[in-house]
């Protein structure tokens, strides 16, 4: 509507001729300039101009819609009522329904929490025919690191629903129906999103301009993991790629009606970040050593301009040898913590009262299992030892962060050959 010609409007010819006269053409133009800026510029009135943008935003304007008639249309047009439910109880009723349509959610978490668990079972969920209770759709699995399974992801299936997977034939149909993509940079990614010859990606965007496709598509589209595809824009620090990674993605979710989920790593929080603004003053009588600061280091990765982009964020993190899933953001949600486990139906829930956060924890990842013991049960100085008798140091830093350097490596191996015969 922005685009509209001024002289299909039905100003005054008199008003209409001058605004052609001095190159204002459409909508945007006229709009893009105050009142005192057209005055000066079309030499009328005050009045002239006033009357003027008045009737050119009374026409470009969209109609007004009360939130009821956006409720029905979004319960009527979509599909269960514009959610794809996750299946764990709790969690769907924090979002009302489940992952929504038409925004970017994201799923932040250490390597090893079980964020590639729950986007398996999200792929299955929408790629479930829609009597049991899925989406019946198709599914885009931008699979970054390679870790996607077929084998792990037909387990899940067969155990969380294996009146369906016993059928003959539904397992090769629903895995039919995810597509997996490796992309293997930023620039491949996007390209796919371009070419006009992708039949799944066209079907996104004909549905998004309001074309008829061949057939109603219905698609999730899920990726694991975003950061890796922004490793390189991190180095250079160019936000302006990041954003339009970002913008890409969200514009997708957002006229198609999909649900889109993007997994994002942690990476450990700067000094600088405790105070980021000038106001906060840190405690001076809290210890660098000190405990809460050791388990919740961690921060999501791509920084708070891809934060920004987010419209929820799920945290999934391990505190105390409990691993949790929380609502950190969401505009329709409270911050809500959920205890879970990973079984061979992938992620449970082990109740489905959530516990609301309040304060920092919020926003804080937390990575600790018992006792400050790190991967496979070792210490700190066990880990230290064993791995030390191999030629790589462990060097704790402020019980922050642990730093692997590799040193000697090949004097260590040359020492292991000379055993006696």
């Amino acid at each position: 509507m922005a685009n509209k010609t001024i002289c299909e409007m039905g100003l005054p010819k008199s008003i209409a001729n001058i605004f052609a006269a001095r190159n204002i053409i459409t909508a945007k133009d006229a709009l893009s300039l105050t009142e005192f800026e057209l005055m000066e510029l079309l030499d009328v009135g005050l009045s002239d101009v006033k009357s003027a943008l008045a009737h050119i935003s009374e026409i470009v304007s969209p109609p007004y819609q009360t939130a009821l008639l956006l409720m029905e249309q979004r319960v009527g047009n979509e599909q269960l009522g514009g959610h794809l439910p996750t299946r764990l109880k709790g969690l769907d009723a924090a979002l009302c329904g489940g992952i929504p349509f038409g925004v970017l959610t994201e799923v932040v978490g250490p390597a090893g929490i079980g964020k590639t668990q729950f986007c398996l079972k999200l792929s299955l969920l929408a790629a479930l025919p829609a009597h049991y209770g899925g989406l019946d759709g198709r599914v885009i699995y931008i699979d970054v690191e390679s870790k996607f399974s077929s084998r792990r992801m037909i387990e899940i299936g067969a155990r969380s629903f294996p009146e369906i997977f016993h059928l003959k034939g539904m397992a090769q149909e629903m895995a039919g129906r995810i597509l997996v993509l490796r992309p293997t940079s930023l620039s491949e990614f996007t390209e796919r999103f371009d070419l006009k010859e992708d039949s799944i990606f066209l079907s996104l965007r004909n549905d998004s301009v309001g074309l008829e496709p061949a057939k109603s598509f219905k698609a999730a589209l899920i990726g694991d993991n975003i950061r890796s595809l922004a490793e390189c824009l991190i180095a250079c620090y160019r936000k302006p790629r990041m954003l339009q990674l970002g913008t890409m993605i969200w514009s997708l979710a957002e006229f198609s009606r999909i649900p889109v989920v993007v997994t994002n790593q942690v990476r450990s929080q700067n000094r600088d970040e405790s105070c980021p603004y000038s106001f906060q003053v840190q405690d001076k009588g809290k210890t660098k050593e000190d405990s809460t600061r050791y388990e919740s280091h961690l921060v999501a990765a791509l920084g708070i301009h891809w934060a920004h982009a987010v419209t929820i964020r799920l945290v999934l993190e391990a505190k105390s040898g409990q691993r949790f899933i929380k609502v950190a953001k969401s505009p329709i949600s409270p911050p809500l913590a959920f205890p879970f486990i990973i079984t061979s139906s992938g992620i449970s829930l082990l109740t489905d009262d959530g516990t609301e956060l309040i304060g920092p924890e919020i926003n804080t990842i937390c990575c600790q299992g018992r006792s400050r013991r790190l991967a496979y049960g070792y210490s700190a100085e066990q880990f230290r030892m064993d791995i030390t008798t191999y030629g790589i140091v462990l060097v704790p830093e402020n019980l922050q962060q642990i730093i692997f350097s590799i040193v000697n490596f090949t004097y260590t191996i040359s020492y292991r050959r000379k055993s006696p015969a």
